[in-house]
């Protein structure tokens, strides 16, 4: 065996692998002068030579013709009977230079020298696709299925590089089978012991806003801006738009005639509902607007207080307009909180002067009781004792005992009242 091919072709590999020639060289020179070193102790007078059409190496010994005498490194030096075995010629000071054959490793160390030179080239090429990716975070990508589990999707990209879109970040509705094309965020690229992992989104507000860009050519050339994103994933979105050209209405753009521009990014994400809010620096107005479809009465704001997050807004609405603001669950006053950074509170504005509000009795009931209860549109006692103890187990998933506790507090509280 006259020398080691380790491939059909250097160039069919760099085409399959996507690495460049000179660092596939230098890789292949730091595996076989470690194995060397193994071998010898020293790789100092060796020298390697690859040829990267035929993909095949050579490597040689560099050593010095000494007297017999005088011979005691067979790393470095040849003696001079032996070196007249090969050339009568040689004289004392002469270099000869000796080629090494893979078989002189031995089977061992061959197989170790695959297994490292295998080894570092997945880390090349793990190096590669990681700075491709690492640069392309927050950006649309397109990628085949290959492989679906319950708890994850294996997809590839136009190169063959395997990418992960997990559950918890596919939308509530999704449904993959294989071969399926599938377009997603990049979200992290991930080094873990295994190889790289290179982890997709669906569920993040930088997907929804890269749908906007390819769906709306405005926002793509600049002349609508996405000020902010919140989602429920397969839910509900907002999403506050501004425009730099007074002529071009930005809601009116996003939306489309007849909501034709809409209507595409909605069924891409399993009919999501989306919100398009014109965003202002007013934020009493940009409030008022995030919570549509609710019409709102009179908006005051408060400062935040130090060490208590954000600013408060509270909102006074008519009677019939309190569950609009609310929303399903919560979402609408939840996601408007998000998207204008205000802890927003909701108030009936003809409230009863009689009537207690819930948070007046935050020194006798935990919090998350109280939030439970206004997310379902009660916000003062009367509210609750309206509804019947069956009503709100099943509305706010509050055990019945609590719901009784809480009721027997507002009863008291009343009738102290009159």
């Amino acid at each position: 065996m006259q020398g080691l091919n380790l491939l059909e072709s250097f160039s069919e590999f760099k085409e399959v692998r996507n690495i460049s020639r000179e660092k596939l060289l230098l890789v292949l020179q730091e595996v076989f002068r470690s194995a060397i070193r193994k071998k010898y102790g020293s790789d100092e007078n060796f020298d390697i030579v690859l040829n990267p059409e035929k993909g095949d190496i050579e490597m040689f010994q560099n050593l010095e013709v000494v007297e017999d005498d005088d011979f005691e490194d067979e790393v470095t030096e040849i003696s001079l009977t032996d070196a007249q075995k090969i050339d009568s010629d040689y004289e004392v000071g002469d270099d000869h230079i000796e080629q090494i054959f893979i078989t002189a490793f031995g089977r061992r160390n061959i197989t170790f020298i695959k297994q490292n030179l295998f080894e570092r080239i997945r880390e090349l090429q793990d190096d590669e696709i990681r700075k491709n990716y690492e640069n392309r975070i927050g950006e649309l990508v397109y990628a085949e299925v290959f492989k679906t589990s319950r708890r994850e999707i294996l997809l590839k990209d136009a190169d063959g590089n395997e990418l992960v879109l997990p559950k918890e970040q596919q939308i509530p509705g999704d449904y993959f089978k294989q071969d399926d094309q599938v377009k997603a965020v990049v979200a992290k690229v991930e080094s873990r012991q295994g190889g790289l992992r290179i982890v997709l989104s669906r569920t993040a507000p930088e997907f929804l806003k890269m749908l906007f860009e390819q769906e709306i050519p405005e926002i793509l050339d600049g002349l609508i801006t996405v000020k902010n994103i919140v989602r429920r994933p397969g839910e509900r979105a907002k999403v506050a738009v501004e425009s730099y050209d007074d002529r071009v209405d930005p809601v009116g753009a996003c939306v489309g005639m007849k909501g034709n521009r809409i209507h595409g990014i909605v069924r891409e994400l399993k009919n999501e509902n989306i919100d398009v809010i014109n965003y202002t620096t007013n934020d009493k107005l940009f409030i008022a607007r995030a919570l549509n479809p609710a019409k709102i009465s009179e908006i005051e704001l408060f400062p935040a207080v130090e060490g208590a997050g954000r600013p408060k807004a509270t909102v006074y609405l008519a009677a019939d307009q309190v569950s609009l603001a609310i929303g399903r669950g919560g979402q609408n006053i939840k996601l408007a909180s998000d998207l204008t950074g205000y802890s927003i509170e909701v108030y009936r504005d003809d409230q009863d002067p009689d009537d207690v509000g819930l948070d007046e009795f935050s020194d006798e009931i935990d919090s998350w009781v109280i939030d439970a209860l206004k997310e379902i549109g009660c916000f003062t006692a009367k509210d609750v004792l309206k509804m019947t103890v069956e009503d709100l187990e099943k509305r706010t998933d509050l055990e019945v005992e609590t719901i009784q506790e809480i009721r027997e507090i507002f009863e008291d509280e009343l009738s102290s009242e009159d």
